[in-house]
């Protein structure tokens, strides 16, 4: 099993949207976060040549980072629970044993659930050793069935390395 993780785009100001009284889980991408987003899923198409299945948080930032994921592979995306921000990462786990053994899964979420479940992927431990910036991307081969510390790391780029391949 192929598993692309994807952290949504840049959002607007966590401090100022909370500051009008506005749900966080509702904050969106900013006009220059979708346009980062796409440039950068143009790039992982150049690396990533097929997805069989995305899923994301229900979080609006990443619902929307998921729709243009989508639109570059031609393909519905899944809410999944899983991937919001505050859930264990043995979570993820679960539901990706629901996934065939012959899959490249996308999961587009949020920091620091997406870094914590790489490190819990790679080594079985909940813990961090990577940063994961917005409209990044980490490349993992994991086993199958997936289980913690299964996983092996094959890239870790940031959205800036992934728009120049769309270039």
């Amino acid at each position: 099993m192929k598993v692309v993780i994807v952290r949504h785009g840049p959002a607007g100001e966590r401090a100022e949207w909370e500051a009008a009284g506005k749900d966080d889980r509702d904050r969106p991408l900013t006009p220059d976060g979708k346009k980062q987003m796409r440039l950068a899923m143009a790039g992982l198409a150049t690396l990533v040549s097929q997805i069989h299945l995305i899923a994301a948080s229900p979080l609006a930032r990443a619902v929307q980072s998921a729709e243009i994921l989508a639109k570059q592979y031609d393909l519905d995306f899944v809410e999944v629970p899983a991937l919001e921000p505050d859930r264990d990462p043995e979570e993820t786990v679960q539901w990706l044993k629901e996934v065939g053994a012959d899959q490249t899964v996308a999961l587009v979420g949020h920091e620091p659930h997406l870094s914590t479940l790489i490190g819990f992927l790679l080594t079985g431990k909940r813990a961090s050793f990577v940063m994961l910036k917005k409209s990044g991307v980490a490349l993992i081969d994991l086993a199958h069935p997936p289980r913690p510390g299964g996983g092996a790391l094959e890239a870790l780029l940031p959205s800036r390395t992934l728009r120049r391949l769309a270039a």
